[in-house]
């Protein structure tokens, strides 16, 4: 039977090509790689980390808006509930839920950045 390479191998494949390229080209296509490379990891950790951040976003939307929904949806509707006023900082979890997700959407998109701490 053949097995595929996975996305996650595949990504993290071409980042060590560059990587390994990168010392032989002029400093702009260096630059260029490094780049590329930066973007490759965040897609890699988005392939591994993105679905179960999802996941918990989803869940504390629910629990937040009392309703279930698709991510976008809920989204959505925490949007024109905070638009309104029907919802603002005084709403009990509000701020928890958002921070939690803002927390999970960095530790895939930037994950050296450390947070003041609260």
């Amino acid at each position: 039977m053949i097995e595929h390479p996975k996305a996650e191998e595949l990504v993290e494949a071409v980042a060590r090509f560059l990587d390994g390229v990168r010392p032989q080209l002029n400093p702009r296509d260096a630059f260029l790689a490094r780049v590329a490379v930066n973007a490759l990891g965040a897609v890699r950790r988005e392939l591994q980390h993105g679905p179960a951040a999802e996941a918990a976003a989803s869940e504390r939307l629910t629990a937040l808006l009392g309703r279930q929904g698709m991510l976008a949806e809920l989204n959505a509707d925490l949007c024109a509930r905070l638009r309104t006023g029907e919802m603002d900082a005084a709403t009990p979890g509000l701020l928890a839920a958002l921070r939690a997700n803002a927390a999970d959407q960095i530790a895939i998109d930037q994950p050296t950045y450390a947070p003041e701490p609260r």
